[in-house]
């Protein structure tokens, strides 16, 4: 019988949880994982919070390493006593050739889009921000640049009208835990034929996913048609959701109906009825909102926030 290969696990949130687990339960050979240094939380910063897949691999009395820097010597001493065959890493953090090097067969990582489309940081975001109506996942072994390496394997996924960032996210996380799995198999049995992404076939100019910040989040009414401002909620929404401003404070907005038929207002202008709906003004039409949350508020419907609010004149 073959020996299983010995692997280390690299990720911190709920993403990567799911291709974890199914590791774990399907009797892969998971001698440590990596994670992000716990993280103080509260109002005087005094408690510290497990990352997701620290909690679950405490759970399976799985190994952690919580390394501040990667380059630390400790830190690679201690990896290297592991002995992996092979690292997976799904939603980590940028690694140096020290540390992705290390195993015989080398690290791979999953990536929630169609590589070499959105790079970077928030790839399902962006997908559904620019309007996108496929994405995918894609496993790729590492190399020196950020998602640039050599495709193991890619698989293409539907952007419905109705998604959120939240819907997609998990699709391609239950994807996703099955193409590690078949990744590690096919490498496992000398079956993978890597293919640079210069010579993957793609429709338009390459799109990255930067990171994103407070700042991103904010909607610029005065650039947005319906059909755009539309996909830019539903792309940040639930989290970290986009925002503007009504009377002053902030106003998160999670989901939305387009309205068209034109606009006599200047974009960003807010319109009510006082009790059913409320609709900012974009280039071409109306945006009517469904669901939002003022500053200092709870999330809720929009019949329910006009009941306690009075828009200022």
């Amino acid at each position: 019988m073959e020996e299983k290969l010995r692997i280390v696990y690299m990720g911190t949130p709920d993403f990567a949880v799911e291709p974890l687990r199914r590791l774990v339960e399907g009797g892969y050979n998971v001698v440590a994982v990596v994670t992000m240094p716990d993280k103080p939380i509260g109002r005087h910063q005094d408690t510290l919070s497990q990352s997701p897949v620290k909690k679950y691999a405490l759970e399976k009395q799985i190994p952690v390493l919580q390394p501040e820097k990667l380059k630390d010597t400790a830190f690679l001493e201690e990896l290297k006593s592991y002995r992996a065959d092979l690292q997976i890493v799904v939603a980590f953090r940028m690694l140096p050739e020290v540390v992705w090097g290390m195993p015989r067969l080398g690290t791979f990582n999953l990536h929630a889009a169609l590589l070499p489309q959105y790079r970077g940081a928030a790839p399902i975001n962006w997908a559904i921000i620019n309007g996108d109506k496929e994405t995918g996942i894609t496993t790729f072994f590492l190399d020196r640049d950020i998602d640039t390496g050599v495709v193991i394997h890619r698989q293409a996924v539907p952007i419905h009208e109705t998604d959120n960032a939240e819907s997609v996210h998990d699709r391609l996380m239950y994807l996703g835990a099955d193409l590690v799995l078949k990744t590690v198999d096919d490498i496992q049995t000398g079956n993978v034929h890597p293919v640079p992404q210069c010579e993957l076939k793609v429709d338009g100019p390459l799109r990255p996913a930067p990171k994103i910040f407070r700042d991103t989040c904010e909607i610029n009414w005065t650039v947005h048609t319906v059909e755009t401002a539309y996909n830019f909620v539903r792309g940040l929404s639930p989290y970290p959701a986009a925002w503007t401003l009504l009377d002053g404070k902030q106003l998160k907005i999670f989901e939305t109906v387009k309205q068209g038929g034109g606009c006599d207002k200047a974009p960003g202008t807010f319109d009510t009825d006082g009790r059913t709906y409320l609709r900012v003004a974009c280039t071409d039409g109306w945006l009517q909102i469904v669901s939002l949350q003022l500053a200092g508020k709870r999330r809720m419907p929009v019949e329910d926030f006009l009941r306690g609010y009075q828009l200022a004149k």
